[in-house]
């Protein structure tokens, strides 16, 4: 996609700081992090979303985001990691090619992505239960 800025960042057409990068995907640090080491796992390809990313190339988004987050770990001595994957604008997502990122976490950082867990209601439950299954 000639106007998606992700894809120019994924193909070195815009300099970046590159962490990996392998045939299908580059990884950066994020110009805006939320911590210390914030990384994006940027797909070569453009996908829009997780929607649209093949399922083979899904699965090694996670393989990489594994071998990036476990140098990163030894490296920044962080004590936890978020992965986020946002699809669609309610969602949080504000660039429209697939990526994830790589959050290191450390104690008190105050990064915000906790919730107040609500209750799932047994008649909730089974519907959604009952209603999604017909899909998979």
């Amino acid at each position: 996609m000639e106007s998606c800025i992700f894809c120019k960042i994924a193909n070195g057409e815009i300099p970046s700081a590159t962490l990996y990068e392998d045939e299908d995907f580059r990884v950066i640090l994020d110009l805006g992090p939320a911590s210390r080491g914030h990384a994006l796992i940027l797909p070569k390809e453009h996908y829009k979303d997780l929607y649209e990313i093949p399922e083979e190339l899904a699965a090694k988004a996670m393989k990489t985001a594994k071998k990036v987050v476990t140098a990163m770990t030894k490296v920044l001595d962080c004590d936890g990691y978020n992965l986020v994957q946002n699809n669609g604008e309610a969602a949080g997502q504000t660039v429209f090619h697939f990526h994830m990122h790589l959050i290191p976490r450390y104690k008190g950082d105050g990064v915000g992505l906790t919730w107040k867990p609500g209750e799932l209601e047994d008649k909730t439950r089974d519907k959604i239960l009952a209603e999604i299954r017909k899909y998979l």
